[in-house]
């Protein structure tokens, strides 16, 4: 049975029931074998430490994949009886924890030498600079489009969250963050990359992590930002985020550095520009009436984030 497929990049996975009744998943990685081995490795390493993470049913000559098409092949345990979290606090602060966990145990991980080692833990002002980047040419195109039902709405976001931007990279020069990173990877282990809950369920002894496919060396606390971002929806609500934030932090506890460095992160314009970068493929059709009112309320829920990181500035960590 196809549980789930990646039609463009070229993934698929597959639930298969054995004669006895057994139910394992048989999943074609769509990345490169070099950066599947690195992923692979890393997953049978978290089996190792006790993590809740899927484990491998290897070859019959004990290999752990098989390579075919250029591709690479794994079958893993398919966990029974997963379910959601809630999506209320409760249920946040459930794979909050699990994230906690997850970072955790994935500390000490060293790929194999044939493994593509993927890092993003030194790229964190890299990635920032892009982001400026990209707002100059989103405003060129706001300008160029101004006609358009959007155009105006989008320069007007942009007068707010490029400023935004530079701030962030100015204040994470300043900060603790090269220090933090000149730890190295094997200090920090492993960032999901797409952790929500989705790939953090909820199941025997407490969170599984599943889809460890696109896991790579970083401050994995990178991955608690892009929870708590993708869970504010109308406003941003300060107890859900302390909660968010205790709960990770009761699994694996966050030093002030690291929080000083996670707050520069959450505060910069993360939503805002994975939401408008698309637009540089048809100004035309994405600057519509839609995308005006999501820039609106992008505007809107902007005043309640800055309230909430106002707030988790004087805030000390695991404190009501």
């Amino acid at each position: 049975m196809v549980v789930a497929t990646k039609p463009v990049k070229g993934g698929a996975i597959w639930q298969v029931a054995t004669e006895k009744g057994r139910h394992y998943s048989l999943k074609l990685l769509h990345r490169r074998p070099e950066r599947s081995l690195f992923s692979i490795w890393a997953q049978e390493y978290l089996v190792k430490k006790k993590a809740r993470v899927p484990a491998f049913l290897p070859t019959e000559d004990g290999r752990l994949f098989v390579e075919l098409g250029k591709k690479l092949w794994i079958v893993c345990e398919w966990i029974e009886s997963l379910r959601e979290a809630g999506k209320d606090l409760k249920g946040a602060q459930a794979i909050c924890y699990g994230l906690g966990e997850f970072h955790r145990l994935s500390r000490g991980y060293q790929p194999p030498a044939e493994a593509e080692y993927s890092s993003r833990l030194n790229r964190w002002p890299d990635y920032y600079e892009k982001v400026i980047t990209k707002f100059g040419w989103f405003r060129r195109l706001g300008e160029a489009y101004h006609d358009t039902p959007a155009g105006p709405e989008l320069l007007k976001a942009l007068a707010v969250f490029e400023k935004q931007a530079r701030e962030g990279l100015t204040r994470l020069q300043r900060s603790p963050y090269a220090r933090l990173a000149a730890r190295g990877e094997k200090y920090w282990g492993l960032a999901h990359q797409d952790y929500g809950w989705g790939n953090a369920q909820i199941g025997p002894g407490g969170v599984w992590v599943i889809d460890l496919d696109g896991v790579i060396f970083d401050l994995p606390i990178r991955d608690l930002r892009k929870l708590i971002g993708s869970s504010m929806d109308e406003k941003w609500d300060l107890q859900w985020v302390k909660g968010m934030i205790s709960a990770y932090h009761e699994a694996n506890p966050i030093e002030p550095d690291l929080y000083e460095v996670f707050l520069i992160d959450l505060a910069m314009p993360n939503e805002f520009y994975q939401f408008i970068k698309e637009v540089v493929y048809d100004p035309v059709t994405f600057l519509n009436a839609q995308t005006k009112n999501e820039l609106r309320r992008m505007l809107e829920r902007e005043k309640s984030k800055r309230s909430v990181l106002e707030e988790l500035s004087d805030w000390k960590v695991g404190k009501k």
